[in-house]
């Protein structure tokens, strides 16, 4: 992320160029042009030798051959830039194009027929060139204007680099096409940059850009010093932020604007066509249009609009602060389906973006299961396996038959009119009111004041009586529900990447969704789509990136999304029960061929709009925020993003937030960013760990004389932490790479030696196998086994390795979700119906269902679950928020950031201080879990005795939050003292952490350490006379 501030005051801080929202703002020019264009001094010469190359031809009849170069060279208007680019061959071949085009339009007796399509594209990749005919103002629907700007987009400029890119010139000809026929050119030149190896050293001393050090040379050539003044302030903005910078420039003495828009490159995709359609949608031409690319990843777009003559639309003086509005939506979805659609009536960009995101929100919400499903669910019973899975493949089926995107965008397409009603009705709520009388609304609050705007009810009435069919008034019900749901959006903030939303989750069906989210965040961008929810006001939780294989892939992806994020953010639920932040859980899914980390970047700043309340005029201006309190949220890593939390953090400090950026993410990088991770310090392995030793201790076994199965090897965290902890009989191991097995059991030091150096165990050195011992490799085939068993093929075996051993303990820490499940839980019996495994601690997350967990307990294995044994690493990430939010910038800089390398005495002291709380509470968690059993005499698994004790917490914590406990300030301090780490209390004092952190975040960390001891020290039946001897002592 670029560090430079902007010279007027940082990222954010206000330019004279910034505010943009208005009259008030605009800036004059001289009315003189952008760029000089060269001269080019062999043109007379060319014209000579281009002339006799058309005579030699012999298409165009030679007395006429005279006249046709004439005209092409003097009369069309091209300028000289074509001719310095063209061999005099390729311009003759245009010249006998543009002649044949005249002779077919003649024989149609019709000169508007006559349509010109000259195209040359580089074979070296080194440009084109397009000339066509072009009505000016208007989208052309066919012929080579249709398509010409889309293709240029596809070809040179959506997958722009510094290394490979390319810079536009393109321009309206002046003439004439010939004496009969009345249509003007449109040219475009596109040419490879080519950036010096050694760029002239910058004239700059404060650290800025020099714009002329990251310029390609033809450009420099050809801009005027008011130009480059412009694009260098525009740069610095750019780099300065995430987004869009725009300004307008009235030229002096015309109507003519300019609007001139900045980005980084690669920040989306097919945006240049998009905006002609934008301002010809206000009946604006442009004259001549620039893209200009920098070495520094800078794509700057420069435009010079005119209104067209005998326009009806809005004068350009007011339209044009709507074209850089709007430009900010098309910039987040430039290849919108609902915007100048042909077949549907003319939607403005704002009410077309509003559609788009109803039609995503719609996809996922309307209620697809209905009356039928809920009958059959209240018939079967859900916690018999079978049962559970019958209604489960309904669900699916239901989601994936009632409503398709295609059905949905049918509905929104024959109902137009209805849609901008409801526009109508999202806007009337969250169009920010401007406070300053002298500016003038723009004209999309204008034309909201000419639609007159209906209540809910009254909207909600003529949706239904204009619509007889169930299934389209059920989407565009779920408009309305979108609409009355929304409590803040960045819809209409001037600059931004994708577009977010923060809902009242109150509209999920109970019967699909039984347990009520807090909060829940909903951001569309172009190249994905992404929820983030959380169960409570403090809460935490990974930000998961699902790719797709192929196209059908992405369907079931797309459809199945929000579900799975409920699914993960629920189970976090049950996981954080012994911290402050409640479970919460992102989901990302980029479109096929999207780059993650650009979906992530966007994701992320989105959701930032909606947390900082904007400050700066036509950047980030205040938002409607319906919700009225501040919100903290807490990221961490997940798939795809384990690499993305350091970016994510800094991104958060970049934009303002200084006094939660440090505790935005964890997962951190150790030595930049002070973050504690997980792996290094083995932390979800010591929580794993205390119930595998609460089992021996229970039991009185000897480590040394257990046998025991491990998924996931020692190039994982949790399997390589598992091998360096251990010292038992290891008898297999199944990793990513194969299947490593002695029933002898595994050399350990050669285990070790692998666990070192994190690597998987097909680097396991064979010859430390006993006579029967054996390495599978995934790739490899017919290996045979010291059994005499023939091994077919290496993926397969490695797939069902985990059902063919048998041992006293079993400790996944690696695989799929659902890899034991109620399908295939039987394998993991013999045939006379006893386990394979005595004791089953799960290490990694939902590798066996809860069905198959209840099987295996009821033929008496000792099962420990994932919520309950890998609950280390949320303990880790919780006591690494709190660092964050318990240090200033500069106290977290000098303490928890390593110095050449090496981490301070404070980190280390507090690392000891976090593997200490996260073995006491797994032990705490074990000792009730196993006392609980005991108590009711084997009469509940403890897969349910978790489940309930996880409950019981979570519910007894909310309770404490909104009690009037916290007040009582003897035990308030009690607690704190003992919740937070002494090594942090020890630095910065107790009275300045209370002055310090959040009060939510305080009264989550009171109600949870509270909770969580009194249930532990209680159990889950702890009666009021319990609490009130614990409340009691809580102030000592």
């Amino acid at each position: 992320m670029s560090q430079h501030l902007h010279p007027n005051g940082g990222p954010y801080g206000p330019s004279p160029a910034s505010k943009t929202a208005s009259e008030a703002s605009l800036q004059r020019i001289k009315n003189l042009p952008g760029y000089t264009t060269p001269v080019f001094k062999g043109k007379e010469e060319q014209r000579a030798k281009v002339l006799a190359d058309v005579a030699a031809k012999g298409f165009i009849p030679r007395e006429l051959v005279a006249n046709e170069v004439n005209w092409f060279y003097s009369h069309l208007g091209i300028d000289d830039t074509y001719f310095q680019n063209e061999s005099p061959s390729i311009i003759s071949d245009h010249i006998i194009a543009l002649f044949g085009a005249k002779v077919l339009a003649f024989t149609k007796h019709d000169p508007s027929k006559l349509v010109i399509d000259l195209e040359r594209i580089d074979e070296k990749g080194n440009g084109a060139t397009f000339i066509h005919t072009s009505p000016p103002g208007l989208t052309s629907t066919e012929g080579p204007g249709a398509t010409c700007e889309s293709r240029i987009d596809a070809l040179f400029l959506d997958k722009a680099t510094p290394a490979n890119c390319f810079r536009l010139e393109t321009f309206r000809a002046t003439g004439s096409i010939s004496v009969t026929a009345s249509q003007q050119l449109r040219c475009y030149f596109v040419t490879k940059c080519h950036f010096p190896p050694q760029p002239p050293p910058s004239s700059r001393t404060d650290e800025l850009t020099d714009i002329r050090s990251v310029s390609d040379p033809v450009f420099l050539e050809k801009a005027s010093e008011n130009t480059l003044e412009i694009y260098q302030r525009i740069m610095w903005q750019v780099e300065s932020r995430y987004g869009t910078v725009m300004e307008v420039f009235e030229v002096e003495g015309t109507r003519e604007r300019r609007l001139v828009i900045g980005y980084k490159m690669g920040g989306t995709s097919r945006f240049f066509s998009a905006l002609s359609n934008l301002y010809h949608y206000y009946q604006l031409y442009s004259a001549r249009k620039y893209v200009e690319q920098f070495s520094n990843g800078i794509t700057i777009i420069s435009l010079y609009l005119n209104p067209m003559p005998n326009s009806t639309a809005a004068p350009i003086e007011s339209s044009i602060f709507q074209v850089m509005k709007e430009a900010s939506l098309l910039y987040c979805l430039p290849d919108n389906p609902f915007f100048l659609n042909p077949e549907n009536s003319n939607h403005a960009v704002q009410e077309a973006t509003y559609a788009y995101c109803g039609w995503v929100f719609a996809q996922h919400f309307c209620n697809r299961l209905g009356p039928a499903y809920l009958h059959l669910r209240n018939i079967l019973d859900d916690s018999n396996a079978l049962h559970a899975e019958v209604l489960n493949d309904i669900k699916t089926r239901f989601r994936e038959e009632t409503f398709t995107r295609e059905s949905i965008a049918q509905v929104i397409h024959a109902h137009s009119e209805l849609i901008r009603l409801l526009y109508v009705n999202f806007a009337m709520v969250h169009y920010p009111v401007v406070d300053d009388e002298s500016l003038k609304p723009t004209l999309s609050y204008q034309r909201l004041q000419n639609t007159q705007p209906l209540t809910d009810e009254e909207l909600y009435d003529k949706i239904r009586r204009s619509i007889p069919n169930k299934q389209d008034l059920q989407v565009l019900e779920s408009f309305l529900i979108f609409n009355k749901h929304v409590l803040k959006t960045n819809f209409y903030q001037p600059t931004k990447v994708a577009l977010s939303f923060r809902l009242a989750p109150d509209f999920l069906p109970e019967a699909e969704y039984p347990k009520k989210p807090f909060g829940m965040f909903f951001v569309i961008g172009n190249e994905f789509r992404g929820f983030h929810l959380r169960f409570r006001d403090v809460a935490r939780g990974g930000i998961r990136i699902v790719m797709s294989r192929n196209k059908e892939n992405y369907s079931i992806n797309q459809r199945m999304l929000f579900d799975e994020n409920y699914g993960l953010a629920s189970t976090q639920s049950l996981k954080n029960k012994d911290i402050p932040e409640g479970g919460a859980k992102g989901t990302i899914l980029p479109s096929l061929g999207a780059s993650p980390r650009l979906c992530f970047e966007k994701y992320v700043d989105a959701i930032i709009d909606l947390l900082i309340p904007g400050q700066t005029p036509g950047i980030k201006e205040r938002l409607v925020d319906l919700y009225g309190k501040p919100e903290l949220l807490f990221f961490g890593p997940d798939e795809g993003t384990a690499d993305m939390m350091d970016r994510a953090a800094l991104h958060a400090r970049h934009r303002g937030a200084e006094t939660w950026w440090k505790s935005f993410t964890t997962g951190k990088s150790a030595v930049l960013l002070g973050g504690v991770p997980h792996d290094t310090y083995g932390m979800t392995s010591l929580s794993i760990r205390q119930y595998v030793l609460g089992i021996y201790k229970q039991l009185g076994l000897r480590e040394r004389d257990v046998t025991k199965v491990q998924t996931g090897g020692p190039d994982g965290d949790l399997g390589s932490n598992e091998i360096l902890l251990s010292s038992d009989r290891t008898v297999a191991i199944i990793d990513g790479s194969g299947v490593l097995a002695d029933p002898a059991g595994i050399n350990r030091g050669e285990l070790v030696r692998l666990a070192k150096l994190r690597v998987p165990v097909a680097n396991f050195d064979k010859s430390k196998l006993s006579k029967d011992g054996y390495l599978v490799k995934v790739e490899e085939q017919d290996v045979k086994l010291p059994s005499g068993e023939v091994v077919l093929d290496g993926t397969d075996f490695r797939n069902g390795a985990h059902f063919r051993f048998k041992a006293d303990l079993f400790v996944p820490c690696g695989g799929r979700p659902e890899a034991v499940n109620v399908s295939n839980v039987a394998a993991l019996c013999d045939t006379e119906g006893k386990p394979h495994f005595k004791y089953i601690v799960e290490g990694a997350n939902l590798f066996i269902t809860q069905q198959a967990r209840l099987h295996l307990e009821r033929r008496k294995v000792i099962l420990f679950k994932d919520s309950s044994a890998n609950k280390g690493g949320v303990t880790s990430s919780s006591l690494e928020v709190l660092a964050g939010l318990a240090l200033s910038t500069e106290e977290y800089i000098d303490l928890m950031i390593f110095k050449d390398g090496k981490p301070s005495k404070f980190y280390q002291s507090y690392v000891k201080d976090i593997q200490a709380k996260i073995t006491e509470n797994a032990a705490a968690e074990f000792q009730c879990i196993w006392r609980e059993h005991a108590r009711l005499q084997g009469a509940k698994p403890r897969s349910q005795i978790s489940d309930e004790l996880s409950i019981s917490l979570n519910n007894l914590q909310a309770e404490l939050e909104s009690s009037d406990l916290f007040d009582d300030l003897p035990s308030r301090k009690g607690v704190m003292r003992s919740a937070i780490p002494k090594t942090l209390v020890d630095q910065i004092g107790l009275d300045t952490l209370l002055g310090r952190l959040p009060e939510p975040y305080q009264r989550a960390l009171f109600s949870s350490w509270a909770a969580s001891h009194f249930i532990y020290k209680y159990g889950v039946h702890g009666s009021s006379v319990d609490f009130f001897r614990f409340a009691r002592e809580l102030g000592s």
